[in-house]
């Protein structure tokens, strides 16, 4: 905001000499310098005068004939370059224009270098202007100018200015902020903004917008330059406007552009048309305003450009457009300065016409300027070489052949899942047309694809959208052979359609339905779907092809055709192991493109979107010789580590040396050389096998069918690799390992154990699932246990579990809450429960906990999954169940556990002939056939009974939930031990076999959590302390600090931890 300037000023003035001038160095020539000022001012020393109560007016005068001063009042700083002399005042303080010219003085002067955070701060913040601005390469590097703040030092920002000046002229009339963003970012964008900043004016103090900010933004680079130098021109010659003649002279001044060609081949220069314009308007009063404003008739001259730069079909304007709409105003001084020059306007035009669309197009005589600008000639990389071969897909390729042989709807549109090879049909046409394998009603005629993006991108005002695609379909019709391919052809509908207007496609319709254009468009079938056939006009004018997903065995073809291309680009080579595994293993694994991350020991998966074939298969061939590229160019294992030892010895030296250690230094410096003498020979040598690789004929390094493996395992999570030594050795003791967790159930562990070691080592069933039971026995036995312990053991982390708890799933209507809600329903875009938690992580048990609560419908629905390993979502997506492993919980049959338990429960020599645990066992399965249908039970691998605890067994659980409240207190450093009589104790609380071992780990809340919890919040447990906990004769449980006293019974070694 301009406000009026006080009265007078108090402040100390500096004047500071311009580069290569020097001043009178008298004290009379100083005093002479401010013959301007009235009294109140004081000369005080060399270039300086403190002015008290001196009046503006007169400040002004005197700084405007001496160039450039600092002003100081105490509190703000200011560098003045008065030979414009604009002012800004905030919180009454003297602001001024700034120029950078003579910082360098400013520098050297110590009285103002305290003030300098405000100054360039105030300056930054837009509170001053810049008339010609000269920044500095270490200023611009430095980024001072751009986001700095108040916690930036003085000293940071002046020292900056040190370095080799850089002029940046010509930013007259631009905000000071503005003009330092340009020195900074120098995109076309930012330069584009500050010019339609700067084309403003001033009337009265009022400022309003003189030409739209969006014509400014399709300028050319030379165009800014041609507006700024434009604005300079008036500053030179005092002018308050920019007129026409201003801008021809920014024209020609510019001198690397079309129309600073144009004139110069017409003998015009700037010298000789600067005498031409002075001669028709003089010169100006020499004082110029804040604002610089464009007269109307430049202001026409610039919409003039516009509508020429469209007429020639360019997207920007440029200089050759603006001398255009210069030439088309015709009655400026502009003109009158063409004419005296003796240059004919309209041989200018026609000059200026023919080369601006020159480049416009490509090339002069391009007769398809719009197709080469939006579109891609997939026929002319064919013939040279640069598209990939395709391979297969014969059958497709004829019929896109026959049908664009028809009169008319000569319309393929290619229609198949995402990663099936739809654009390489189109490619593969291409290079049939190259290689003149095609009949002869398209031989000759030329593939492009159209980039609908590109198309739409930059058309902001109604009209201009059509307009392109007018134009890129008249090109069609007059070139007659151009066979036009849009990918993703859904995008048509809707595209560039604002309010009012027409989209792409029934732009094309008339076209596509009269044979004009000849089209090949390429969608998925979901968006065929969503969109084409919704519009049954735009359907009817294409064809549909099917393109289905390749099979396993064209897939390897396919990869063989591409190996060469990617043992070049990788430089390697694949084996066909390598090929043939790619190809089975993502058939097999890759449903879905799977994005993981590990957290700890998680693995968490997220399928994104269903994966086809080839595309999946060249994924990981692609990735894989990357993998193994990478592994080749790093040095060995024994260079790394030597490298690492060699930071550790450097780090330890320079600390020596801070330390003054000058002795142990010298010693880590002679191994420190040492070390590097190691790596440099490793290093040597390993580039001396490379050598000898190439010169016996290898090609580098080998892909081979366990990259494959490992690829696949590092995106699924699953391990597909061949089993080593120490897995096989794991998977063996699994019963071991599961057992420290789930005590008894020694059936249900080795149902478990069994179905994994088939799964890991491929003899499973690969279409269902790893293993599917059902277990069956009284609560609190082990049932979730078990499969916690699985997820935990094998599959990585507890976490690796989907649970589902089945009692959620009683009534009817909860059903789709598996597979998702229909559509129109509340929930239908978030998926299924299941569903999506299987695609989320593929490799995975997943717990179905007490399955019989469930609605009958659940079993009709998990039918699939158990037989063939899949189920379709509300979407009608296909989920993979075949690397889950199945467990559903059930209570059935409790009853007769319940009865029979007590001979089996304390008969520990028992196995599965034990004619009891048999009888007890057919008495459940005939319970749960009652309750199950048949074809439900009948697809489950097996039935599972789990027994009653023994007493036994709970008090071997029970030190297992002991262990737990041990490492809790180990974490807040007290140590627990307990004695045998408490275990006892303990045991007899929570025994209950019809509860399981649930009772137990009540007992152990209520008689040593409870008791730990009073003793901790007195403060007689501290941290440190070892507390033994003990009962009592009477039964009562005592808590003693083992520091003031010794427990009657220590409990045995095993039980402390």
């Amino acid at each position: 905001m301009y406000t009026t300037p006080p009265l007078t000023v108090n402040a100390k003035i500096t004047f500071l000499l311009d580069e290569g001038s020097r001043g009178p160095s008298t004290r009379d020539g100083q005093e002479r310098r401010w013959q301007w000022l009235e009294e109140g001012a004081n000369f005080v020393g060399r270039d300086t005068v403190e002015c008290k109560g001196v009046r503006w007016r007169d400040v002004s005068l005197t700084l405007r004939r001496n160039g450039v001063a600092v002003v100081n009042d105490g509190d703000v700083a200011a560098v003045v370059d008065v030979q414009e002399l604009w002012w800004l005042w905030c919180q009454s303080y003297c602001m001024f224009v700034v120029s950078l010219s003579s910082l360098v003085e400013l520098v050297r002067s110590n009285s103002v270098l305290k003030h300098s955070i405000l100054f360039f701060n105030l300056f930054k913040a837009d509170m001053a202007h810049a008339i010609n601005l000269t920044s500095s390469i270490g200023l611009v590097n430095n980024g001072q100018f751009k986001g700095s703040d108040k916690t930036k030092t003085a000293a940071t920002m002046l020292c900056s200015l040190r370095s080799t000046p850089m002029r940046m002229r010509g930013f007259s009339g631009l905000r000071g902020a503005n003009a330092l963003d340009m020195m900074v970012q120098k995109t076309s964008d930012t330069l584009q903004s500050k010019v339609a900043a700067a084309v403003t004016s001033i009337k009265r103090g009022r400022k309003s917008r003189m030409t739209p900010r969006a014509m400014f933004e399709r300028f050319t680079e030379k165009a800014i330059k041609v507006i700024m130098l434009a604005q300079e021109e008036a500053r030179r010659l005092g002018h308050n406007f920019v007129g026409t003649e201003q801008i021809l002279l920014g024209l020609i001044g510019e001198g690397t552009g079309i129309a600073a060609k144009v004139l110069k081949s017409m003998g015009i220069n700037l010298k000789d048309a600067r005498v031409e314009v002075e001669k028709i308007i003089g010169r100006g009063s020499g004082f110029v305003a804040v604002e610089i404003p464009f007269t109307p008739r430049a202001k026409r001259v610039l919409e003039l450009s516009l509508e020429e730069a469209r007429q020639l079909g360019h997207n920007y304007i440029g200089s050759e457009h603006l001398l255009l709409g210069l030439l088309r105003e015709g009655e400026g001084v502009a003109a009158r300065v063409l004419e005296n020059l003796g240059a004919d306007p309209s041989n200018i035009r026609t000059q200026a016409k023919a080369v601006g669309a020159g480049v416009g197009g490509g090339s002069s005589g391009n007769k398809m300027p719009t197709l080469e600008e939006y579109g891609t000639n997939l026929t002319k990389l064919a013939e040279e070489g640069k598209l990939d071969p395709v391979v297969g897909r014969q059958d497709q390729i004829e019929r896109v052949t026959q049908i664009l042989g028809r009169r008319t709807k000569n319309n393929p549109c290619l229609i198949g899942e995402p990663g099936v090879g739809k654009t390489a049909i189109a490619e593969g046409l291409a290079q049939r047309i190259a290689n003149g394998d095609v009949p002869e009603t398209i031989e000759g005629k030329k593939v492009i694809t159209l980039d609908m993006g590109l198309l739409v991108a930059g058309t902001k005002y109604r009209g201009e959208f059509e307009e392109r695609l007018k134009k890129l379909m008249e090109e069609i019709k007059q070139s007659d052979e151009i066979i036009l391919f849009i990918d993703e052809v859904h995008t048509l509908i809707g595209a560039g359609a604002a309010e009012g207007a027409i989209d792409a496609a029934n732009i094309l319709k008339p076209a596509l339905a009269r044979g004009e254009l000849q089209c090949i468009g390429a969608t998925t079938l979901d968006e065929y779907r969503k969109h084409i056939e919704k519009d049954p006009a735009l359907e009817r004018r294409f064809q549909p092809v099917k393109v289905p997903e390749p099979t396993v065995d064209e897939t390897i073809q396919i990869l063989k055709g591409l190996r060469e291309r990617y043992e070049i680009h990788h430089k390697l080579r694949y084996t066909d192991e390598s090929l043939v595994a790619a190809a089975q293993l993502s058939y097999q694994y890759i449903s879905g493109k799977i994005d993981y991350k590990l957290e700890m020991i998680q693995f968490i998966f997220q399928s994104l979107s269903d994966r086809f074939l080839p595309d999946k298969a060249i994924d990981l061939v692609d990735e894989a010789g990357s993998r193994v590229r990478l592994r080749h160019a790093q040095l060995p294992e024994e260079a790394r580590e030597l490298e690492k030892e060699l930071r550790q010895l450097t780090k330890e030296k320079n600390e020596a040396v801070r330390g003054q250690d000058f002795e142990k230094a010298g010693e880590l410096r002679d191994r420190e050389m040492d070390l590097k003498a190691q790596i440099s020979a490793l290093i040597d040598k390993n580039k001396e096998m490379s050598k000898a690789e190439s010169e016996a004929g290898d090609v580098g390094p080998t892909v081979t069918e366990v990259d494959i493996q490992h690829i696949v395992s590092s995106w699924t999570g699953i391990p597909v690799e061949k089993v080593s030594t120490d897995e096989s050795d794991r998977l063996l003791k699994m019963e071991e390992t599961l057992h420290t967790r789930v005590i008894g159930q020694d059936e249900a562990v080795k149902a478990i154990s069994r179905a994994i070691r088939r799964a890991r080592v491929g003899l499973k069933n690969p279409n269902r699932p790893i293993a599917s039971f059902i277990f069956s026995g009284p609560t609190g036995v082990g049932k979730s246990e078990l499969a916690k312990s699985l997820a935990a053991y094998y599959f990585g982390s507890e976490e690796a579990m989907i649970r589902l708890d089945m009692s959620e799933f009683m009534e009817r209507h909860t059903v789709s809450k598996l597979i998702g809600s229909p559509p129109g329903y509340v929930g239908y875009t978030e998926g299924g429960q299941l569903t999506e938690a299987v695609r989320r992580r593929p490799y995975t048990v997943v717990l179905f906990d007490e399955i019989e609560k469930a609605h009958p419908d659940v079993f009709n629905m998990m039918l699939q999954i158990l037989e063939d390993g899949r189920l379709t979502d509300s979407k009608g997506r296909t989920v993979d169940f075949k690397n889950t492993l199945l467990i559903m919980t059930s209570n059935v049959g409790s009853s007769v556990i319940e009865k029979g338990g007590r001979r089996i429960g304390f008969d520990l020599d028992y196995d599965e002939k034990d004619s009891s645990y048999n009888r007890i066992k057919s008495l459940v399965t005939e319970e749960l056939k009652q309750y199950f249908r048949p074809e439900f039970l009948n697809r489950l691998d097996e039935m599972i009974v789990f027994r009653q605890l023994t007493k036994l067994e709970v008090k071997e659980i029970a030190d297992i939930m002991l262990k737990e409240v041990f490492e809790r207190l180990k974490g807040k450093e007290i140590e627990l031990q307990v004695t045998e009589r408490f275990r006892d104790r303990v045991v007899d609380e929570g025994y209950n076999p019809s509860y399981g071992a649930r009772p137990l780990r009540r007992a152990i809340m209520r008689l040593l959590e409870d008791s730990m919890a009073e003793k901790m919040l007195a403060r007689d447990i501290k941290e440190g302390d070892s507390v033994i906990v003990d009962v009592d004769s009477d039964g009562n449980v005592i808590v003693l600090n083992g520091s003031s006293g010794a427990p009657p019974e220590p409990s045995p070694e095993p039980v402390v931890v």
